[in-house]
């Protein structure tokens, strides 16, 4: 008790009260200096080594010394009476109460700048206004968005590294932990495109919350240095703001797997003592060295941008991963999409035989190291849904990996394509659905939407849809480009030809620009600019309506010999007169209708029009027999499409093929006049490019339909000050 009392009467307590919370606010400062001069990991921890050894020489110094109005003293020399070691312990007790409030206010600046945002910034008023008109822009299908409370949007961690070249590192993470909480059921997790779209901005958390339907949200940062890394995250509850949770992990880097894992059991932890009943599991994170997974997560940052550049960065990146981590199944899954995307018909110059059998080894190579990785298995559905004659076997891998990661918004992308393809519209569209409520950002699913939507005559959904989204893509080429193809569905293409230029002039390299401006072109009778248009199938028929068809069928003859665009190669011999090497071509590779239905499903391979073009083929060389098996499959594949609910004009301009070659005049003419009142353009000789039409001219109805679709035609050419075309 004594020495108790001696040791609080010389101020030693107090000493060592200061001297550690002076310690712990120095090496927070340096940490941040030191990083930010890139200083290796040895200085710090000598600094931290030098201070924990100060500690006992200040206890000593304060025991054995005191301060006087002299100077400073040996504590034997002072006089008990003289003592002013109250005094001192005062000093000392201002001197404490003044570094707390410097540590204090360091904590609240550490912390506030980590977030990269200070929440609820806006007013009351503004934060009702906005979040409701992000809501109403954001409900793709006429319905608000909802939140569910057991729901959680997962935003990018902040780089808190020196090198702002490290964001792929704290967004890798982000992603990672996403995927992770993805995986339970009875969690909606809020898609990465539409979480990632905040980066960096000063926004409001319960503004992000609504906007994205969620309930939670998980934010935090990332400091890498060396072989060390720092993360610290907190989950917060949107209505309120309520911190529920929040940690630091100090770990190697060799561990971030396992900090992943924590996080995400954590956040589930909290989440399960309120919202979501029964035992939870989380699938741990696929492990790897730390050099082989930084450069997965670098590759995967770039192949997010979708150009050629960046993809191929992005493939010799995940051939170094490969290297460093054979056994890697997610690098190969990766490496395998990668070169899919590269192909010369997406976003790169690999031919696409070249780039098929390429992906198809890492794909096997991927399932064969993990056969329940979700990556792989959406790998494996992209390879299907590349080759048009595969989508039936796309279907299954790709809901493997849905069901493994819901959240794997290119997974439900592909899928919805390999659905629509094989006709299965209402499920497509749900799909869609689900799709644009989880990532109402995901620019192909919303592309893919609008697509199905006029191709089914729903022009009206996409309107609503390009609406919604407007605000958050206001200078955006996809925007103008949806525009433009929702346009030419309602037979405008003199509105969509300033959109699709428009889209063409500021993303010159997008495949998908230059098709549809290809086409409007040509829906506009300007066959001359659209034969410029180096896209195949466009120049074809642009080449065909300038009296070209030789040069035409060259073209299509070509792409038929690589397996594609088989039904444009018979439909141009049968435009061109040429029956009986139409026939020939067709019956020396498939000995049946079934085995031509085999490789093309008439059902989303375009593959209908083939069965009228081969019925007029044959009913010109007398091959009855033929004829009337050709027009059984035309007639049932028609009727499979409109009860699949595809209705648009197309739909009616082969029903007025059908009723044509049957003989039926009356009812072709009404079928040609629904597909003009619904904005149908064409050559303006129709029987030019629909030689089935033939026999109905000279009739006075039909002329009459074929004048009333110039006049719509030059219409739309004034739109674009183009001079009138006539018949």
């Amino acid at each position: 008790m004594i020495l108790f009392k001696e040791l609080k009467r010389r101020n030693v307590f107090r000493v060592a009260i200061a001297y550690v919370i002076t310690s712990w606010l120095l090496a927070q400062v340096l940490e941040i200096v030191l990083d930010s001069f890139g200083s290796p990991d040895w200085v710090m921890k000598t600094v931290l080594v030098m201070l924990a050894a100060g500690l006992p020489l200040a206890l000593i110094l304060a025991w054995a010394f005191e301060v006087t109005p002299e100077g400073i003293k040996k504590e034997k020399d002072v006089d008990r009476s003289q003592s002013i070691t109250g005094k001192t312990g005062r000093k000392l007790n201002f001197t404490i109460i003044g570094i707390l409030a410097v540590a204090v206010v360091f904590l609240l600046y550490d912390r506030f700048s980590q977030k990269g945002s200070e929440p609820f910034s806006l007013t009351s008023a503004e934060v009702e206004a906005t979040s409701a008109a992000e809501k109403r822009a954001l409900a793709p299908f006429e319905e608000e968005v909802e939140t569910t409370a057991k729901s959680i949007a997962v935003l990018p961690f902040v780089n808190m590294s020196s090198d702002p070249e490290q964001d792929y590192f704290s967004d890798g993470i982000s992603e990672e932990i996403l995927n992770a909480l993805a995986r339970v059921k009875e969690l909606k997790v809020a898609g990465r495109t539409s979480s990632f779209a905040f980066k960096g901005k000063d926004q409001d958390l319960r503004v992000i919350g609504e906007t994205l339907g969620v309930g939670h949200i998980l934010e935090g940062s990332v400091r890498k240095s060396g072989n060390t890394v720092r993360i610290t995250a907190q989950l917060i509850q949107v209505e309120d703001g309520f911190h529920l949770w929040s940690d630091t992990y100090d770990r190697e880097l060799d561990n971030v797997f396992a900090i992943q894992d924590e996080i995400a059991t954590a956040i589930l932890v909290q989440l399960k003592a309120t919202l979501i009943a029964g035992n939870l599991a989380l699938m741990e994170a696929d492990r790897t060295n730390s050099k082989a997974y930084e450069l997965y997560l670098l590759a995967k940052q770039r192949m997010y941008e979708r150009r050629e550049l960046p993809l191929q960065s992005a493939l010799a990146l995940l051939d170094e991963a490969i290297v460093l981590d054979p056994n890697y199944a997610p690098a190969h899954a990766q490496r395998a999409i990668t070169t899919l995307l590269l192909r010369d018909e997406m976003y790169g110059s690999i031919p696409k035989v070249q780039a098929m059998a390429q992906a198809k080894l890492y794909i096997d190579k991927a399932l064969a190291l993990d056969p329940d990785l979700a990556e792989a298995n959406a790998a494996l559905g992209l390879y299907h849904i590349s080759r048009p004659q595969e989508s039936a076997l796309a279907v299954e891998p790709l809901q493997k990996a849905l069901a493994i990661n819901p959240n794997m918004v290119n997974a439900a992308n592909w899928l919805s394509t390999a659905l629509g393809d094989l006709g299965r519209v209402q499920e497509a569209i749900a799909l869609y659905e689900d799709m644009t409520k989880r990532d109402p950002f995901y620019r192909p699913g919303i592309h893919g939407a609008v697509g199905l939507f006029n191709s089914t005559g729903r022009t009206d959904q996409s309107w609503a849809l390009i609406d919604r989204i407007s605000p958050f893509f206001p200078e955006d080429p996809m925007l103008s480009r949806l525009k433009g193809m929702t346009f030419m569905s309602e037979g405008r293409p003199g509105d969509a030809i300033p959109q699709l230029e428009s889209a063409k002039e500021r993303e010159p390299s997008s495949l998908a620009n230059r098709i549809s401006l290809g086409f409007a072109l040509i829906l506009s009778g300007q066959y001359g600019r659209a034969a410029e248009i180096e896209i195949p199938r466009v120049k074809a028929f642009a080449l065909f309506m300038l009296d070209r068809a030789e040069e035409a069928n060259i073209i299509t003859a070509k792409l038929a010999a690589s397996g594609e665009n088989v039904s444009d190669h018979i439909n141009y011999m049968v435009m061109s007169g040429k029956y009986s090497e139409a026939i020939n071509f067709f019956e020396t590779r498939w000995p049946s209708f079934d085995a031509f239905e085999v490789d093309f499903p008439p059902i989303g391979s375009g593959a209908v029009i083939t069965y009228g073009d081969l019925a007029h083929a044959y009913a010109s060389v007398g091959n009855e027999e033929r004829f009337q098996e050709s027009m059984l499959r035309f007639r049932t594949h028609l009727d499979r499409l409109k009860e699949l609910g595809f209705e648009f004009v197309g739909i009616q301009i082969m029903e007025a093929v059908y009723f044509t070659l049957v003989g039926d005049h009356a009812s072709a003419l009404k079928n040609l006049n629904l597909a003009i009142d619904g904005g149908w353009l064409g050559f303006p000789r129709m029987s030019k490019e629909w030689v089935q039409l033939k026999p109905l001219e000279g009739d006075p109805e039909y002329e009459a339909i074929q004048a009333r679709m110039v006049k719509h035609m030059n219409e739309e050419r004034a739109k674009v000050n183009l001079g009138p075309m006539s018949i």
